[in-house]
C-alpha cells in the first residue's frame, strides 16, 4: 500500500471504527482520526424526568475519550469536529416533528445522509485526506460495466447496516472505505485484541444517541420544554378502520403502527395500530389482519446501482431494519417517488421508516415510507 495516501477514520469510540483505524495505519496508510460531536449529553439533564448523567451510548463523552485514547494507542493524529448546529437542525428536529406528525422516523438514516457522508467528507478533503473510512458494516465496490459505485450487503449479515446507508450517492460512496464488510463482529474483537485496543471488549451502542434509555416521549417532553414550547395537544378518537369511535388517546406521537399494548380500550380481541391520521389526530386500530399491506410508496428516494428506474423491476424489499427483504416489483410514478408492489403483504408497513431495494446483495435503492 502506498504510505503516502491519507484516509480519514470516523471514529465513534465503538471497537468497528477503532479497529478500521489500527487496521489501516498497520497497512501503511497516513490515518487521521475525526470524531464529531453531535449533541451534548448534559443538555437535558434532570428535565421532564430525563437521568442526571447519560454515559456509555453511542456519541457520549465516553466515546470521545475512548477514541482518543485508541488514536493515542496507534499514533494518529485525532480531532474532535463539533457539528452540534447542524445535527440538531438536520436530525434532532425533523425526528420530533416526524413524531408529532404520528409518523415513526430514523434518525441514524439522517446523520448518515447530512453528517457522516457529507459535512465528514467536506472536512476530510480540507485536512487532504483522500478517503473517509467507517466502522460501518457494508461493503462499496466499482462496478466496470455500469460505471457506477455499488452498495453490498456484508459477510456478518447480522451486523449488516446497508440499510440505513441507502441515501449514499455516487459521489459519496467514490470516497468512502468500508473495510470491515468482509469480517464478522468476532472477527473485528479479535483483532482488536491483537492491536493493542483497550475497547476490544466493549459493547455495542443499541440506543439512538440523544434519546436515553429508548424513552422518546420523555425526550419529547424535555426537548420541547427547553425550546420554551409544550407538548402540542395531539390527542383525539381511537377509531376502526370502519369509521367507529371507540375510545381516546392523549397523544398520536404516544403510538406507532402495528403496536398493541397502551391503547387504553378493552374489547374481546387484541387490536393493533393500523394507521395513524395526523391531521385528524386519529389512531385507526383493528385486528392484526388488517395490519398486512401489499404496497407502499416511497418518495424522497435515491438510486444507487442504476441510474435510474425506467421500468419495473423485480428487487427484495426491507421496510425496517430487522425486516427481512420481501419479493417485491419497484416501478416508478414521478421523478421521486416509487410504487412497490410486495409478492405477499407484509407486516406493519409504517410511514417514516426506509423501503430500501435489494437485487441479491446489491442496494438498488430506496426511499422513505409515505
Amino acid at each position: 500500500m502506498p504510505t503516502s495516501r491519507t484516509i480519514a477514520v470516523a471514529m465513534s469510540g465503538g471497537v468497528d471504527s477503532s479497529t478500521v483505524a489500527a487496521m489501516l495505519r498497520a497497512d501503511g496508510y497516513n490515518v487521521v482520526g475525526l470524531t464529531m460531536q453531535l449533541w451534548n449529553q448534559r443538555r437535558l439533564a434532570g428535565r421532564e424526568g430525563m437521568p442526571e448523567a447519560v454515559t456509555g451510548r453511542c456519541c457520549s463523552l465516553d466515546d470521545v475519550y475512548d477514541a482518543r485514547r485508541v488514536a493515542e494507542t496507534i499514533g494518529i493524529p485525532y480531532y474532535v469536529v463539533n457539528h452540534e448546529d447542524r445535527f440538531e437542525r438536520d436530525v434532532v428536529r425533523p425526528f420530533v416533528q416526524e413524531y408529532l406528525s404520528g409518523r415513526t422516523p430514523i434518525p441514524c438514516s439522517l446523520c448518515n445522509n447530512h453528517l457522516k457522508f457529507d459535512q465528514l467528507l467536506i472536512v476530510a478533503q480540507q485536512i487532504g485526506a483522500e478517503a473517509v473510512a467507517t466502522g460501518h458494516y457494508a461493503r462499496v465496490d466499482f462496478d466496470e460495466p455500469s460505471g457506477r459505485w455499488l452498495l453490498t450487503r456484508p459477510t456478518d449479515r447480522s451486523k449488516d447496516q446497508t440499510y440505513f446507508l441507502f441515501g449514499l450517492t455516487q459521489e459519496q460512496l467514490s470516497c468512502t472505505l468500508f473495510p470491515l464488510g468482509g469480517m464478522t463482529k468476532p472477527e473485528v474483537r479479535e483483532l482488536a485484541r491483537k492491536h493493542g485496543l483497550a475497547l476490544a471488549e466493549k459493547p455495542d451502542s443499541q440506543e439512538i444517541c440523544f434519546v436515553p434509555g429508548g424513552d422518546y416521549k420523555r425526550f419529547l417532553d424535555a426537548y420541547l420544554a427547553e425550546q420554551g414550547d409544550s407538548l402540542p395537544d395531539t390527542s383525539g378518537e381511537l377509531v376502526t378502520s370502519d369509521g367507529r369511535v371507540i375510545g381516546e388517546h392523549t397523544g398520536i406521537h404516544n403510538f406507532t403502527v402495528g403496536q398493541r399494548k397502551g391503547l387504553g380500550v378493552a374489547t374481546g380481541s387484541p387490536l393493533y395500530v393500523l394507521q395513524i391520521k395526523g391531521d385528524q389526530r386519529q389512531v385507526v386500530v383493528g385486528e392484526q389482519e388488517n395490519l398486512y399491506s401489499q404496497t407502499l410508496i416511497a418518495r424522497r428516494t435515491n438510486l444507487i446501482s442504476i441510474e435510474e428506474l425506467l421500468e419495473p423491476k423485480r428487487v427484495a424489499v426491507k421496510i425496517r431494519h430487522r425486516h427481512e427483504p420481501a419479493p417485491a416489483v419497484i416501478e416508478k410514478r414521478d421523478a421521486d417517488e416509487i410504487l412497490v408492489t410486495f409478492d405477499e403483504p407484509q407486516r406493519a408497513v409504517t410511514p417514516g421508516q426506509a423501503a430500501v431495494f435489494y437485487d441479491g446483495d446489491v442496494v438498488v435503492g430506496g426511499g422513505w415510507i409515505a
